[in-house]
């Protein structure tokens, strides 16, 4: 009981963190950023990294670990692999703003940088979809999507 409750309060943390640090970043874009924001802005996308690691790690372990529901209750829910696969999409998504942030941080800290739209666009998508997937948690811990055997 206790490691469970460890392990779900990481995940909801790490859900906190992802949610944070995503919505820091999209506030501090602007058509032009100093490298100094820049910089900024990818020590917060490190924090939504590690985050992101933290929650697929508590999640991973409370899947297919001895702990709560068991595994075939996930496994066999495609609304789960539905928000798994939400998960994945955002992180693919985040890996071209990633590296426009890394690249872009070094040099004249008052040097200004545009920021290409599709930054701008691939945030936004990223915050659409991370903002559904607690609409699908919800609706998978009511059972709702399971298609084994009643339990």
């Amino acid at each position: 009981m206790t490691t469970e409750l460890f392990l779900r309060y990481v995940h909801f943390v790490s859900i906190f963190a992802i949610v944070g640090s995503l919505v820091s970043e999209y506030s501090l874009l602007q058509k032009q950023l100093p490298r100094k924001t820049i910089a900024k802005i990818a020590r917060i996308d490190s924090v939504y990294g590690l985050a992101a690691v933290t929650l697929l790690a508590a999640g991973l372990t409370l899947w297919l670990g001895e702990f709560g529901k068991p595994a075939v209750f996930y496994s066999k829910n495609w609304i789960f692999h539905t928000k798994l696969t939400l998960f994945a999409l955002i992180g693919l998504l985040s890996i071209y703003p990633t590296i426009f942030f890394l690249k872009n941080r070094k040099g004249n800290p008052e040097e200004l940088v545009p920021i290409p739209k599709s930054v701008w666009l691939l945030v936004r998508l990223e915050l659409l979809l991370l903002f559904i997937i607690p609409l699908l948690a919800g609706l998978m811990s009511r059972g709702v999507g399971y298609m084994g055997n009643p339990m």
